[in-house]
C-alpha cells in the first residue's frame, strides 16, 4: 500500500502539496452536477459496469511497466469500481474522491483502501509520490489545466497518467435508437451513454497514446435501467422526470428483450500519457 507520506491531512501536507479532507469529514460546500451522484451511491455502485481486463493490459502496454506494485493515485474513485480491478491486477492504490456519499461506499466496500477527500485540481498527496495515476469516468469534471499541472507534480518522473471513458457502442443499432431517445428528451448535447469526444488537453509535458478497446456485458433489464439512472443527467433532474423516462423505456426494452436480459456493448476509450 502506499507509504504514510503519500497522502497527507491539510495539518501535515508537505510545503507544495494541495490540500485535502480525509474520507468522512464534514462538507459544506454546494451541490453540484458532479457530487449529484452522492444520491445514488449505493445504485452506482450496484448498477454501473466495470471494465475488461484487456484495458489494464493497455495500460500496462501503453505505460511501459505491469501494475503489480505500481503506487497508483485513482482520482474520482466514485464508489470503487476501477479501485477493485486495480487492486486485482497487484497494483497499490490509494483513491481520491470529492463526495462524502461515493467516499463512504467506497469504504465499506474496499475498508482497507486509504480514501481521502479531494479532486483532480487540487490533489492533497506529496510531489512525485506517484507511479501511475488513473481517471476512470472522471477526468471531465476537472478543469483540465489544473488537473494537469497536479498529475504532472505528483507523478514521479516516468509515470503514467490513464484516463478512461466506457461509452456505449453506438454501432449496436438498439443502442442508436436509446441515444436518439436520450438526447430527445435531455438535448441534443446531453446523454447518459458516455460520450467519444472528450480531448484531454494536456501539458506538453505529456506524451499522449490513445487506445478504444471494445467489450460487452449481458444484465438483467432492471440493472441496466438503474445504470441509466445514475447518469448525472437523470440525478439532477426531479425524480418524476427520471422515473417517466425510464418507464417508458422498460416498455420498449421488455418487446425487444422479452427474456428480461440486456447485452450492453461499449467501447473503452483509453488515453495514457507519460510524464517526460
Amino acid at each position: 500500500m502506499p507509504s504514510s507520506d503519500t497522502a497527507r491531512t491539510p495539518a501535515d501536507r508537505p510545503a507544495g502539496a494541495a490540500g485535502g479532507t480525509p474520507a468522512g469529514a464534514a462538507e459544506d460546500a454546494a451541490p453540484s452536477r458532479a457530487l449529484s451522484f452522492d444520491r445514488a451511491a449505493a445504485r452506482y455502485a450496484a448498477a454501473r459496469p466495470g471494465y475488461p481486463p484487456a484495458l489494464f493490459d493497455a495500460v500496462e502496454e501503453l505505460a511501459g511497466r505491469p501494475l503489480r506494485g505500481a503506487r497508483t493515485v485513482d482520482v474520482g474513485a466514485g464508489t470503487g469500481i476501477a479501485t477493485r480491478l486495480l487492486l486485482d491486477r497487484g497494483a497499490q492504490v490509494l483513491a481520491v474522491e470529492p463526495g462524502p456519499g461515493m467516499a463512504g461506499q467506497l469504504h465499506r466496500t474496499l475498508p482497507r483502501v486509504p480514501v481521502v477527500r479531494g479532486d483532480g485540481n487540487r490533489l492533497p498527496l506529496a510531489t512525485a509520490c506517484a507511479d501511475l495515476i488513473t481517471y476512470a469516468q472522471s477526468w471531465h469534471w476537472t478543469d483540465p489545466g489544473l488537473s494537469a499541472a497536479e498529475a504532472l507534480r505528483v507523478l514521479r518522473p516516468g509515470g503514467a497518467l490513464a484516463l478512461w471513458w466506457n461509452v456505449s457502442d453506438r454501432s449496436v443499432p438498439w443502442i442508436a435508437e436509446q441515444d436518439v431517445r436520450l438526447r430527445r428528451f435531455f438535448g441534443a448535447d446531453r446523454s447518459a451513454h458516455g460520450s467519444p469526444d472528450h480531448s484531454p488537453r494536456l501539458l506538453p509535458e505529456f506524451g499522449q497514446v490513445h487506445r478504444s478497446v471494445p467489450w460487452a456485458r449481458t444484465v438483467s433489464l432492471d440493472t441496466h435501467l438503474a445504470n441509466l439512472g445514475t447518469h448525472s443527467a437523470f440525478l439532477v433532474l426531479g425524480d418524476e422526470a427520471a422515473r417517466r423516462f425510464l418507464r417508458e423505456e422498460r416498455e420498449r426494452l421488455s418487446e425487444l428483450f422479452p427474456d428480461g436480459t440486456v447485452e450492453e456493448s461499449y467501447v473503452v476509450e483509453l488515453v495514457v500519457a507519460i510524464r517526460q
